[in-house]
């Protein structure tokens, strides 16, 4: 599996959550929306925000809101990382499907932690 290279916080207004972060770190907002945001910083490493109350599934009471994600070139990479993962051991709490930002799948390691890896769509 290639590293992670963005982080994903769960916030309840991504719009407002985004602006805030860009007047602190710079940079540009290729997503803007009230479901969802992307930010990036001049860093390099997107900062995407999604609407709590629409994530799907829902994180556990109590979880902080944050997943690590990967961005694949392909569904195929998305269907074989996810085969990786549980090979290590994490558990599945979505199977790979298709939604509005691409094809994704959501896994928790064995310490509870969330990561998710996406093809965009085309």
């Amino acid at each position: 599996m290639k590293p992670f290279d963005s982080v994903l916080l769960y916030v309840d207004s991504p719009r407002r959550s985004a602006e805030l972060y860009q007047k602190l770190f710079g940079g540009h907002l290729p997503e803007l929306s009230d479901n969802f945001a992307l930010l990036i910083p001049p860093s390099g490493t997107p900062l995407a925000f999604w609407a709590r109350h629409d994530v799907n599934p829902s994180p556990p009471a109590g979880a902080e809101g944050m997943e690590l994600m990967v961005h694949l070139d392909s569904d195929a990479a998305v269907d074989q990382t996810l085969a990786e993962a549980q090979a290590l051991g994490c558990r599945v709490l979505q199977p790979a499907v298709a939604l509005d930002f691409g094809y994704t799948w959501l896994v928790t390691t064995p310490d509870g932690h969330r990561i998710r890896a996406f093809c965009p769509p085309a």
